[in-house]
């Protein structure tokens, strides 16, 4: 459930017998061939499968994270820290005087952390938060060790068919060593296309695979949420 298809009288409905909803956090950031979206694409869809399954609500996404290291690719938009923690705390606060309570905030950007003021609304016992980074987690890292692969930026382990606008390259790329930064080159020169190195894709099977684990994963976090 969106809250874009509904009307404030369905939400103020849900909260009679639930107080959970997912916000989602990611990235306008340029990732090689997939598209700029692909930190808010992924979540999303994780985000309405687990909806679907635990009937909750899903908000709209922040679509910009941290993503200043790589800011000189055209396309990228990004926040300071201090700016994404104060919209994440006021988006949060704002759902709490309304009645929230469970807040699954499901991360898609690498650059972003969980503001401290959040973790401390956690531990004071204000509200029950859980953050997540889906591409961070021990179904992710069992799929990688499975499979004998090493999940990146903008490499097969964000490839999905939803989030393709160009055909990618068929061959690996060599990982990308960041320590060249320190030698004065510029991130544009060392990245390249963008992608951090390995395959830019894999069977769309696999994927599929990995993206059922990671719905399953979240499916878990998110019943833990309840009150």
């Amino acid at each position: 459930m969106r809250l874009e298809d509904l009307n404030w009288m369905d939400v103020e409905s849900y909260l009679q017998t639930d107080d959970r909803i997912i916000l989602i956090t990611g990235a306008t950031e340029q990732h090689a061939y997939l598209s700029l979206l692909t930190d808010i694409l992924i979540p999303s869809r994780i985000a309405l499968a687990v909806a679907q399954r635990e009937q909750v609500l899903v908000a709209p996404p922040l679509n910009f994270g941290q993503s200043a290291f790589l800011a000189t690719f055209p396309g990228t938009i990004s926040l300071s820290k201090p700016t994404f923690d104060m919209v994440m705390v006021e988006i949060l606060q704002t759902l709490l005087h309304q009645g929230f309570g469970g807040f699954l905030i499901l991360n898609g950007h690498g650059g972003n952390t969980f503001p401290r003021q959040l973790q401390d609304m956690k531990l004071d016992g204000l509200a029950r938060i859980a953050w997540h980074s889906w591409f961070d987690s021990p179904v992710v890292a069992a799929f990688e060790q499975e499979h004998q692969l090493k999940s990146d930026h903008a490499n097969w382990g964000e490839n999905f068919t939803f989030n393709r606008v160009a055909d990618s390259p068929a061959e690996v790329k060599t990982p990308v060593n960041l320590g060249y930064l320190e030698e004065g080159k510029s991130v544009r020169d060392v990245l390249g296309d963008g992608s951090f190195g390995g395959p830019y894709q894999i069977d769309d099977r696999l994927m599929q695979n990995l993206f059922d684990q990671v719905v399953d994963e979240i499916s878990g976090i998110m019943q833990g949420l309840a009150r």
